[in-house]
């Protein structure tokens, strides 16, 4: 669960409001639907089978925060979160039980989860195991030598060893197995020399105190890519040689020469990988997404069976609407690892309801999404808070981005209110996509300055409100700039 997973909803929402500008009844909504998890898990099991998350339905303008506001939540919960447009359903060759690949999905993403937050638990062991392959690496050690005496292995006489370790078979194979107990004899391992051991501990200081980083060293890495039968049929008609031998199958490696930072991340990785038991990851992956996922479904309005379209287009909506009911509702989908349950999963809709209602869906489904939410359109005020308030604000994205070619940008007061002033104008005149405008403006406003990078003469750039009218208000009217925006 995540570290915010116990915050009061008044914590939550200001969690929310580092990213996310205004909105603050649906930030409020999504916020007691998160503590409510919290609560329900605090019940007696009899009474917190009974408790079913509140769905809510979420109806306002594209650009004003809707998919923004539930991936945040899920990012506070650390919980698995899939979005998914209900319009897939309608494209030509949809078949009903697709829509189960949206729990599918889901799955796929607490296993992700799951298995990344125990193999960070990991780490910490496995870091001495790394630290001892990248100084074999680089200073190989005496290795074990086989003793004069000993014979070539024989499959077949291996085989057969084995047979006479059964009880009752030992009778048949009594001279083989006497000879392979004769002939076995323990390698001999040769002390290392001193001057070896001089040398790895020295790279090993040196490992440790960060001088090799830059270094190239050669390691063996686990190859993964997978062995592929094609059966015939379309490409999807095909299956991997692993999943024909289970985890018996030897892993496969390969040499690789990366610098020492390079291999000290993989190698973690692959160490890590090989302490974790996956039966319990994916227990608890599926437990997760059962009891803490998030199903965010977009364009929900696009699916709404609105009278005034016929009945031809219609009925396949309303088609759509009775397949994605039983999954809202909640029941039982069969994924590869294992049946999942959907009843205690969080699912938000949303959609702009600019030409169906809500009340245009069918009745099952409206009573499954019980909070509405309506989230308003942005005004200019917000549009300026967008381009500066939010830890990720679009300006200070692109002042990092160009500071990487050694320019500093400084944005004046003014040139950031004409800038919302034209994002909201173009809005008003022109569709209204939301905060997304402001990306075309911003993208136009600087496209001449990234053009020109890199340039050792531009070391400071200051865009104020001519620059900003430069590049807009001299070209067009206010109410023509969207043919320069978008």
């Amino acid at each position: 669960m995540g570290k915010y997973y116990n915050l009061t909803p008044k914590q939550i929402v200001e969690e929310l409001d580092k990213y996310i500008i205004g909105q603050e009844s649906a930030k409020k909504s999504v916020a007691v639907a998160l503590r409510n998890r919290h609560r329900r898990n605090q019940l007696p099991d009899e009474m917190r089978e009974e408790v079913t998350p509140k769905n809510i339905l979420m109806m306002g303008p594209t650009g004003c925060g809707k998919t923004e506001i539930a991936r945040r939540l899920a990012r506070i919960m650390e919980a698995p979160f899939v979005k998914v447009e209900a319009t897939k359903f309608t494209e030509v060759g949809y078949v009903g039980r697709d829509v189960d690949s949206i729990i599918r999905d889901l799955v796929e993403a607490s296993i992700r989860l799951t298995k990344q937050s125990k193999m960070r638990e990991k780490y910490e062991m496995a870091e001495g195991i790394v630290e001892d392959l990248i100084v074999d690496a680089m200073i190989p050690g005496n290795k074990a030598k086989k003793p004069q005496n000993a014979q070539p292995s024989n499959p077949m006489n291996e085989a057969m060893s084995l047979l006479s370790n059964i009880p009752g078979m030992s009778t048949y194979f009594p001279q083989l197995n006497n000879n392979n107990n004769t002939t076995q004899t323990a390698p001999v391992q040769e002390p290392e020399t001193s001057s070896t051991e001089l040398a790895r501990e020295q790279v090993r200081q040196q490992l440790r105190s960060g001088v090799l980083e830059e270094q190239y060293v050669e390691i063996d890495v686990i190859d993964n890519t997978p062995n592929m039968i094609d059966i015939g049929g379309n490409e999807s008609m095909s299956i991997s040689i692993g999943n024909i031998f289970g985890n018996n199958a030897p892993a496969r490696t390969k040499k690789r020469r990366v610098k020492v930072k390079d291999a000290r991340k993989i190698l973690l990785d692959q160490e890590a990988q090989k302490m974790l038991d996956m039966d319990q990851v994916n227990a608890e992956a599926v437990e997760n997404a059962e009891q803490n996922g998030i199903v965010f479904i977009d364009e929900i309005d696009k699916i709404a069976d609105d009278s005034n379209y016929g009945r031809g287009p219609g009925v396949s909506r309303e088609g759509v609407q009775r397949d994605i009911l039983p999954i809202v509702e909640g029941s039982v989908v069969n994924t590869k690892y294992g049946p999942v349950k959907t009843d205690h999963m969080l699912f938000i809709g949303a959609g702009a309801f600019h030409v169906s209602k809500p009340t245009d869906l069918i009745p099952e489904l409206q009573g499954r999404f019980p909070i509405r939410v309506e989230l308003e359109p942005l005004a200019k005020e917000d549009l300026k808070k967008i381009l500066t308030v939010p830890k990720n604000a679009l300006i200070t994205q692109h002042k990092m981005l160009l500071e990487t070619e050694g320019v500093h940008v400084e944005f004046t007061e003014d040139a950031i209110d004409e800038i919302a002033e034209i994002a909201y104008i173009s809005n008003e005149t022109n569709e209204n996509i939301g905060a997304r405008r402001l990306h075309t403006v911003m993208e136009k406003l600087i496209e001449d300055i990234s053009f020109d990078l890199p340039n050792p003469d531009m070391k400071e750039v200051v865009i104020d409100k001519d620059y900003v009218l430069e590049k807009f208000g001299d070209k067009v009217s206010p109410y023509d700039l969207d043919k320069y925006i978008l």
